[in-house]
């Protein structure tokens, strides 16, 4: 299938701990898609993760923090602002949002784009293609499973504070039909999976956790941290040597390996 070519803008470049930071953006034909990549220094071509913030976040934060420690493993990383975050945010786009319609087609568009991320990604001549993983926190969970479940690039996949719709209620139901966790994750196909969440976690509940790692197939791990929404620096440490151990094994597996 013919693909659209990608066009890039370097916004800025420059040393970073470890390596190199450059502030892009990029797109094909619609909005373009704000970005911070890093790339380790003595790695190329490098493993690379695609990292997706969560609600009212932006890409700085990822960045700066499961980024920076990916780095330090030699491991490449693209955090990008999700529509409505960080230099994309528009007050008057976001009111308009509050339409279940609009909603519906923002959801869709954020999807897009994070599949076009793993192809720019998987472009970039630092980053090896085959070795590709997607982690996302909170809001970035529910898209990470699913761009994970529709594109097999995507070697492994890490949850933070993620995990099923809550049950029960109307509104559940019909983001369901848009946006299924279960229906994504099962589509996984035995690529490792790694969740971490917070025992006292009340924005998204440790039921919500269990039923989604409940519906996974091996191998997966769920990582529990006493901890509310917000996981501590432990975690993050945790979830960057797990990736490095598993992008490594998938060289293994692939034979990509130099």
């Amino acid at each position: 299938m013919f693909k659209k070519q990608i066009h890039q803008t370097t916004r800025s470049e420059g040393p970073w701990d470890g390596g190199r930071r450059i502030v892009v953006d990029f797109r094909t034909t619609g909005d373009p898609v704000p970005a911070v990549l890093l790339v380790p220094r003595d790695r190329t071509p490098a493993p690379a993760a695609l990292l997706l913030h969560g609600y009212t976040s932006r890409k700085e934060h990822m960045s700066e923090g499961v980024g920076a420690a990916l780095l330090e493993r030699g491991i490449a990383s693209l955090s990008i602002d999700l529509p409505l975050h960080g230099t994309r945010n528009d007050p008057v786009q976001a009111q308009a949002s509050r339409n279940p319609l609009a909603l519906v087609k923002i959801w869709r568009q954020a999807l897009s784009e994070c599949s076009l991320s793993l192809r720019y990604l998987a472009a970039r001549p630092e980053v090896d293609g085959d070795r590709l993983a997607v982690a996302g926190y909170s809001l970035g969970s529910f898209l990470a499973v699913l761009v994970a479940a529709q594109e097999p690039s995507v070697r492994a996949l890490v949850l933070a504070s993620g995990g099923d719709l809550p049950s029960g209620t109307p509104l559940a139901a019909v983001a369901r039909t848009v946006a299924d966790p279960l229906r994504a994750i099962r589509k996984l196909d035995g690529r490792p999976l790694l969740m971490v969440h917070g025992r006292g976690d009340r924005t998204i509940r440790p039921d919500q956790a269990e039923r989604l790692f409940a519906a996974a197939q091996d191998p997966k791990e769920l990582r529990w941290w006493n901890a509310g929404h917000i996981l501590p620096p432990a975690a993050i440490g945790y979830a960057a040597d797990w990736l490095a151990e598993n992008l490594d094994e998938s060289e293994e597996r692939t034979g990509t390996g130099g």
